[in-house]
């Protein structure tokens, strides 16, 4: 689409994610609406048939039908119990909901809160003699871990950036400089997000890659690891008829 970083990197709202970011997710869960798409597990999407072969003509209309579905819908769910429900699922109003929730909450955390919510994150995720600095004479490194793969270990400098906005290739750039000759690996966690010229910055060949991680994927995080976030089950309870027509 060409969109330039700026309109890549609007916020929406105080959400912790772009207006881009938030779009997107309408389109997708309309797209997933008409068969268009399919998400074979969380963060996956993938074209389907019906989707590969649509034209730009069938994408102009996807809102139009969808619409038309939803309108359909209403008509039935108020015969059937006078709720009302539009937009997104359910579930994904949902997944929308509770990412904005723990954006929010992480965001009214001191620096050092979030500093250490990282290093309990990192010691969650496998590292080791995982040490927040933070001195303010750090080239802003937060952290030190040590990440051991198999035989080996890596030395990991990380920094924590709470931010609303968008985090740009400067950061990614000073960062890769502050580390240089003293860890193997680098990584910038963030609430905010990444502007495209800081994902290319931060896996610019013949420089030390840095991994990045946003506020959705820190979020995620998060909620495997079950720090700060519980996931309730609820039991869904069927009637067998065979059972009974057996006795």
């Amino acid at each position: 689409m060409k969109l330039s970083d700026e309109a890549l990197a609007a916020p929406h709202g105080d959400s912790g994610s772009t207006e881009f970011q938030y779009k997107l997710a309408w389109v997708r869960s309309y797209l997933k609406k008409t068969n268009a798409l399919q998400n074979s597990e969380r963060g996956v999407w993938s074209l389907t048939e019906v989707g590969d072969k649509m034209t730009e003509k069938d994408a102009r209309e996807v809102f139009t039908r969808v619409r038309a579905q939803l309108r359909d819908k209403k008509k039935l769910q108020r015969v059937r119990s006078d709720s009302v429900n539009d937009g997104l699922d359910a579930e994904e109003l949902e997944e929308e909901n509770w990412v904005e929730r723990l954006l929010k909450t992480i965001g009214a955390l001191p620096s050092a809160g979030f500093e250490r919510l990282a290093q309990r994150l990192l010691r969650e995720s496998g590292f080791t003699k995982v040490e927040v600095t933070g001195r303010p004479s750090d080239g802003g490194i937060d952290g030190i871990g040590v990440l051991r793969m198999n035989l080996v270990s890596f030395q990991v400098l990380f920094q924590c950036k709470k931010w609303k906005g968008s985090v740009g290739a400067p950061v990614v750039r000073d960062f890769r400089g502050a580390m240089v000759g003293r860890a193997d690996k680098g990584l910038i966690i963030t609430t905010g997000t990444f502007t495209a010229d800081a994902r290319c910055e931060a896996t610019r060949d013949g420089a030390p890659t840095i991994d990045l991680v946003d506020g959705e994927t820190l979020c995620q995080l998060l909620r495997e690891r079950r720090l700060g976030v519980s996931v309730q089950l609820v039991e869904q309870i069927a009637v067998d008829p065979d059972f009974f027509q057996a006795i």
